[in-house]
């Protein structure tokens, strides 16, 4: 089931609020120039800047629904309606006119856009000001306020309602109706993904346990059989199962889903695979130096069955009987997700000329095929007495898709 993002809906509230507040504020303005013209007795610049403002907003807002471009239509009307302020503003008194506070609306509007678009309007409208002051102070005023006294009053009135209804009836109420649904949607998605883990952990917990009955059923099968060849393959089987359920049980027991602590389950595969071995009294150091990483579950198994078949040769063949000896596994991180697992005994070895590809033992074989699947290189490091590999592999992650 794929979830909306959070991202997504944002999208569709910028969308309704922009094209809400450019039909709102494209009518206002109309009815404003109207206004100016009838009432105020204003009938030069400033009723013709609002009706033309207001009739070419519209007309941007309608366009919006063919090209579904929202930064070009944001763009335009915030351009003509920081033109039209502008024009309004200092044929209403300059720096004195109440319409000047509109100019914040459009840095306003810039930032719920994005912070980009914020800034570049608040910087803008901070000069526009500046220079409005400027001409206002100077000597020679190219323009003058066509506000008749009379009207100055109501003008700015309608001015000062003209922006608050704009910033609290529209723009503050619409945000605070976006943010009360994103706030109900992240709820819903936060319900979904606990929904999805709960889900995730029973799975993990359910193969834990088929494993571990597969395990069991090879365990009450080699009880009947007497021949010791078989009898140790079936136990060889049985430890691969029981690597594989470890790996599912860490991932239950665990908060994340994803990843397993891997120090942790190297130790506990490891000390199982000893006592199944050589039984709880033994003669086996274990020498593990793995940091606190976390390994996804595609590499975390493979990774798994082949520590456990290293061990498990290394137990059989290299360390016999009850002799003496170390098992050393250190697992380094040598760049970004690529890692380097050194691994070994010191115990007899086996000779140069054996190798995956001219020996019957299964483990053997499968060594070097699980260092294959997990996309990376073997190589046995004969500096060391017994037998030691050198494991160069990458964390394979593929993303969880709902």
């Amino acid at each position: 089931m794929q979830i909306p993002t959070l991202d997504q809906y944002r999208l569709k509230d910028k969308v309704r609020l922009t094209l809400r507040v450019n039909y709102i504020s494209s009518v206002l303005s109309i009815l404003f120039g109207i206004i100016c013209i009838f009432f105020l007795k204003i009938t030069e610049i400033i009723p013709t800047t609002f009706i033309l403002f207001g009739t070419l907003n519209l007309a941007n807002t309608l366009l919006f629904h063919k090209h579904q471009l929202l930064g070009l239509t944001y763009n335009i009307t915030s351009i003509m309606a920081l033109a039209s302020s502008v024009i309004v503003t200092i044929y209403s008194g300059g720096i004195n006119s109440p319409f000047i506070f509109v100019l914040a609306l459009v840095v306003f509007a810039g930032y719920i856009s994005t912070k980009e678009y914020g800034r570049i309007y608040l910087n803008l409208n901070l000069l526009i000001i500046i220079l409005i002051y400027s001409q206002s102070i100077a000597e020679f005023n190219f323009t003058e306020n066509l506000v008749p006294e009379e009207s100055k009053n109501i003008f700015a009135l309608f001015s000062i309602l003209f922006s608050v209804y704009l910033l609290g009836g529209v723009i503050g109420k619409n945000l605070l109706k976006a943010h009360n649904e994103l706030h109900k949607i992240r709820n819903e998605n936060e319900a979904r993904i606990r929904e999805k883990d709960t889900l995730l952990k029973e799975i993990h917990h359910r193969v834990k346990n088929n494993l571990q009955t597969v395990s069991s059923l090879l365990s009450l099968q080699s009880r009947s059989i007497e021949e010791p060849r078989i009898k140790t393959l079936i136990k060889s089987s049985q430890n691969r199962v029981i690597s594989m359920a470890m790996v599912h049980e860490m991932l239950y027991m665990r908060h994340d889903l994803s990843k397993i602590e891997y120090k942790s389950y190297v130790e506990e595969l490891s000390d199982y695979l000893i006592r199944s071995f050589k039984g709880t009294e033994n003669n086996i150091k274990l020498n593990i130096i793995i940091p606190d990483i976390k390994l996804g579950i595609d590499t975390a198994i493979p990774l798994g069955l082949l520590i456990n078949e290293v061990i498990t040769n290394a137990l059989k063949y290299g360390i016999k009987d009850n002799d003496q000896g170390e098992i050393h596994i250190e697992l380094v991180k040598s760049n970004g997700k690529d890692y380097i697992l050194y691994i070994g005994d010191d115990g007899e070895g086996f000779p140069e000329g054996i190798s995956h590809k001219n020996t019957k033992s299964l483990g053997l074989k499968l060594i070097h095929n699980l260092s294959r699947q997990l996309k990376g290189s073997i190589n046995r490091d004969s500096s060391k007495k017994g037998t030691n590999y050198i494991v160069k592999f990458s964390d394979i992650q593929h993303p969880f898709k709902t």
